[in-house]
C-alpha cells in the first residue's frame, strides 16, 4: 500500500465535500474559493464549541478528548476529531498518563440530519483509520452526532467502507496532484451549495448564449 510524506496531506473533511461534489472540493482545497451560507455558519459554530484543544474529561471509565489532531500515512491525510472517547477495556491500548487500557471511537459532530449519500460515514471512516495507525489498535466503530436531532448514531465501520475511502482518498490525491478542477454540472445538490453562485455562472452564461443564438436564428433576422 502506498504511503504519504506529510507534505502531500489532504484536510480529513475534505472527503465529505469531495463525495458530496468534486467540484466543490477543487474549489476549495484547489483553487481556495470559499463562501458561506446558513448551513456552513451554523456547522462552523458547532463544530467550534466541539473543539477545545487539549480539554480532556474524566468519568469513571470513560475519558473524553476534544480537538485532537490525527494523521494517517496510507490515507495522505490529516484533521481534528471533534470528540475522541477512550472506553475503559481488556483488550484496549496503554494511554499516556492514566492507568489501564483504553479502546477509542471518534464522536464527528454534524448540522442537520442523516444524509442520503456516505460522506459523513468516510469522514468518520478516515478519522477511524488515523486513529488505528497512531495508536496501533483495531477501532470497529464510531459515532455521529446530528444536532438537528440531539442524537448519535453508531457505524460500524467495515470492510465496504475502509475501501471506498482509500479508493476516494486515492481519487482526491490524485486531482491534488494535477490541480484538477471538474466541470461544472447543475443537479439538485446544487440548491444547499455554498459555492453556486461561484460555481455556476459559467454554465448559465454559456445557456443565456446559447438560448439568444437559438432565438437569433429562429428569427431569421441578420
Amino acid at each position: 500500500m502506498r504511503t504519504y510524506t506529510p507534505d502531500e496531506y489532504l484536510m480529513i473533511s475534505g472527503i465529505q465535500h469531495f463525495a458530496f461534489c468534486r467540484r466543490q472540493w477543487a474549489l476549495i482545497h484547489i483553487e481556495n474559493l470559499w463562501d458561506e451560507n446558513q448551513l456552513t455558519a451554523e456547522g462552523r459554530a458547532i463544530h467550534k464549541r466541539a473543539h477545545d484543544d487539549g480539554f480532556k474529561e474524566k468519568r469513571k471509565d470513560l475519558l473524553v478528548t476534544r480537538g485532537l489532531r490525527v494523521s494517517s500515512r496510507t490515507l495522505g491525510m490529516s484533521g481534528t476529531c471533534d470528540v475522541v472517547e477512550f472506553v475503559h477495556a481488556d483488550d484496549g491500548v496503554k494511554l499516556n498518563g492514566h492507568r489501564g487500557l483504553w479502546r477509542a471511537a471518534p464522536v464527528e459532530y454534524k448540522h442537520g440530519k442523516d444524509k442520503r449519500d456516505d460522506s459523513d460515514v468516510l469522514q468518520l471512516c478516515c478519522q477511524v483509520i488515523c486513529l488505528e495507525e497512531m495508536l496501533c489498535i483495531d477501532i470497529p466503530y464510531g459515532y455521529l452526532y446530528y444536532h438537528a436531532l440531539r442524537k448519535r448514531r453508531r457505524i460500524e465501520i467495515d470492510d465496504d467502507i475502509r475501501k471506498e475511502a482509500y479508493s476516494i482518498s486515492s481519487e482526491m490525491h490524485d486531482y491534488a496532484s494535477r490541480g484538477y478542477t471538474p466541470s461544472a454540472k447543475l443537479s439538485a445538490k446544487c440548491r444547499s451549495c455554498s459555492l453556486k453562485d461561484m460555481c455556476l455562472p459559467k454554465i448559465i452564461a454559456r445557456k443565456s448564449v446559447s438560448e439568444y443564438m437559438k432565438k437569433y436564428l429562429e428569427s431569421g433576422d441578420g
